[in-house]
This record gives structure tokens, C-alpha cells and sequence, in this order.
């Protein structure tokens, strides 16, 4: 008979894929396993492997392997911590908070203090997740885990309703609109999201650009703030703004074949009809030039260069020329930011426009 106790402790097996294997694990982490016996060792990495793989797409199940592996090793810190982290995806946050006093009374350290701070949160502890940011343990995390800290005691602040505490405790050195660090986009949003809370829309707007022009990565919704708050939708760390389309426009227009007989010309007796040599044709070539200089005829390489223009002999005038659409730009950023809206040439940039990829003598 099974006694009580140890029915409450027993987990059963979850099933392994057998493409899992123990060197899948972190090295430094497998050096901790080495106090287990081969096999244990082996299992528990095969179980840990499978817990980090499951944890985003399917956090139950990957629960249950992280709490086989406590089961077996539960003696070792970083199985404990890795527990800790697994059941704070799942929401199980009593759990993932006794893993992590578990882990850093063996192993010492900071732990995860600022995940610790968060559960406290969760828990309805704001009081708690302050005092855990004023720690001795606070000050020997990481600059990431550091930010991290930040960005939930100024939640926590927000909860005891200091709303203009929690806005000031977010203004530190990495928060400069023109950085790019990975925590970045999260500190930016963060400290947008309190300027709102306090009432201060206007500067809570231009934040929340800030946080999605460094958010390449999609972890946060500035975006849907931005468009929530002013009725601009942006675009996504996806889109560049960019329109690409072709314009249906008769060849017939703007160039004519070489070689080609003039309408008339063997009624007129003319034995020759052909059109002249490059050389020969000047005022076409000024015409063109004259056209790009009205600034309405630029387009993603749809009308040709001048002097592509002169050697095949055709006067492209201004009046004929298709006029560009509208590219689409963020016309209203508050940043000023990355709009691709796409500028007439003039004659000055003409041969310094960068190729579109097509044959510039292309019909």
C-alpha cells in the first residue's frame, strides 16, 4: 500500500518523443545533473527539453513534464527554478513562487526576483513586489531583468493608485527614444502606458510611437494604442508602407520602335522614313528633361531617363507622362517618422535615382 504522502508527491511519466534526447539540454545545465545517477540524469534532461519546447504553444502540458523532472531532482536548483518558470507560464503562481524560494535558498543569487515581483502582483500583493525591488537581491540582476524589475514596480505603484510615482520610477538612462535595446520597445510602452493613466494623453501618444518603431519583434500592441487614441492606424513591424502595383499605360505613347515607317511617308515619296541617329535628335531630349522637371511624372520606374529616352528618339511630353499615385506614408507620426511616400525627381537627381531593377532601354 501507497503511503498518503507519498501519493500526494507522485506524478506519473508523461509520454517523451523520442527525437528528444538529453543532449538537447543546455550544457551548463547538464553539468548541474551530474550529481544524479546516469540514467536519472538522462531522464530528467530528456523532461526538461520538453518542458522548454511545449511551454509557449501548450503550457499545461509542459507543466507536467517540468514537475516530472522536480519529482526526480528535486534537490538540484536550476530543475527547481526551471519548474518555477514553467508553472508562471501555466498561471500557476503560488506554485511557480514556492519554486523560486526553493531555488535561490540552494543556489543563492538574485533568482528571478523581477518574475517573483510579478507573481506578488498577480497574487494581489502590490506591497510585496515593491519591497522585492528595493532588495539587496534587485541590485545583482541583469540590465534586461533590471528593466523588467522596473516595469512592475511601476505596475505595482499603479495598483496602490500612485500613478505619478509609477511615471517617475520609469525614468531612468535607458529610457531614450532613440535607443534600441532589447527590453527597448517594453520600457517604452511601459512608461507610455503610466503618462496615460496620469492624464498625460499627448505625451502617452508619442511614447506609444516610440515603442513601435523600436518593437521589431512584435511584443507589444502600440499600434493598436496609437490607433485607439488618435484613429491613425500604423502599420505592423511587417509592413513598410510600401505600395508596389503596375500602371497599365499604351507603349505606343511613350516610344516608339526604331525602324518604324511615319504614317504617309511612301505617299510623300520618301525612301527612307527610319528615325535619326541619337545624335541627330536634340530638342526630344530637352523636352524630356523639361518633363521631369514638372515634378509630377516621377514614378517607380515608369517613365524613362532622358538620355534612355534620346536614343531611341521619342519626345516623351509632360502632358502624356502618367502622374504617380500616392504612395502610402504615416502621415500623420508624431515622430515624423519612417514614411515612404515616394518624391517627384527633377533634373538635378535624375541620374542619381537608384535602379528599380529594370533595363533603362526597355520599351
Amino acid at each position: 500500500m501507497i503511503p498518503e504522502s507519498a501519493e500526494r508527491t507522485f506524478v506519473a511519466e508523461p509520454d517523451l518523443p523520442a527525437s528528444i534526447t538529453p543532449s538537447d539540454l543546455d550544457g551548463s545545465v547538464r553539468r548541474d545533473l551530474r550529481g544524479l545517477q546516469k540514467e536519472t540524469a538522462e531522464s530528467v534532461a530528456r523532461h526538461l527539453v520538453a518542458a522548454g519546447v511545449l511551454v509557449d504553444e501548450d503550457p499545461e502540458r509542459a507543466l507536467e513534464h517540468a514537475r516530472y523532472a522536480r519529482r526526480r531532482a528535486s534537490r538540484i536548483a536550476v530543475v527547481r527554478e526551471a519548474a518555477g518558470i514553467v508553472a508562471y507560464h501555466a498561471g500557476e503562481w503560488n506554485e511557480a513562487l514556492g519554486e523560486f524560494r526553493a531555488a535561490r535558498r540552494m543556489g543563492g543569487g538574485p533568482g528571478h526576483v523581477h518574475v517573483m515581483a510579478d507573481i506578488e502582483r498577480a497574487l494581489g500583493r502590490p506591497e510585496r513586489a515593491i519591497d522585492l525591488a528595493r532588495s539587496p537581491e534587485a541590485r545583482d540582476l541583469g540590465a534586461e531583468e533590471r528593466i523588467e524589475l522596473l516595469i512592475v514596480a511601476a505596475g505595482a505603484r499603479r495598483d496602490l493608485g500612485e500613478v505619478d510615482a509609477a511615471v517617475v520610477g520609469l525614468q531612468v538612462p535607458e529610457l531614450d527614444a532613440a535607443r534600441r535595446d532589447p527590453w527597448s520597445a517594453r520600457l517604452f510602452y511601459a512608461y507610455a502606458d503610466n503618462l496615460l493613466a496620469a492624464g498625460r494623453e499627448s505625451e502617452s501618444v508619442q511614447w506609444f510611437v516610440h515603442a513601435h518603431d523600436a518593437d521589431t519583434d512584435g511584443q507589444t500592441d502600440a499600434a493598436a494604442r496609437i490607433a485607439e487614441l488618435t484613429g491613425d492606424e500604423l502599420p505592423g513591424v511587417d509592413d513598410d508602407g510600401m505600395t508596389i502595383g503596375w500602371e497599365d499605360v499604351p507603349v505606343d505613347e511613350f516610344v516608339e520602335e526604331p525602324g518604324a515607317e511615319e504614317p504617309g511617308a511612301e505617299d510623300a515619296g520618301v525612301e527612307d522614313a527610319t528615325v535619326p541617329a541619337p545624335e541627330a535628335v536634340s530638342e526630344p531630349a530637352a523636352q524630356v528633361g523639361d518633363t521631369a522637371e514638372a515634378g509630377d511624372t516621377a514614378d517607380v520606374g515608369d517613365t524613362a531617363e532622358a538620355d534612355d529616352t534620346a536614343e531611341v528618339g521619342v519626345s516623351a511630353e509632360a502632358e502624356d507622362s502618367p502622374e504617380a499615385g500616392d504612395a502610402p506614408g504615416i502621415g500623420d507620426n508624431p515622430e515624423g517618422g519612417d514614411d515612404h511616400a515616394v518624391d517627384g525627381t527633377s533634373d538635378a537627381d535624375e541620374h542619381d535615382r537608384p535602379s528599380d531593377g529594370t533595363e533603362a532601354d526597355r520599351p
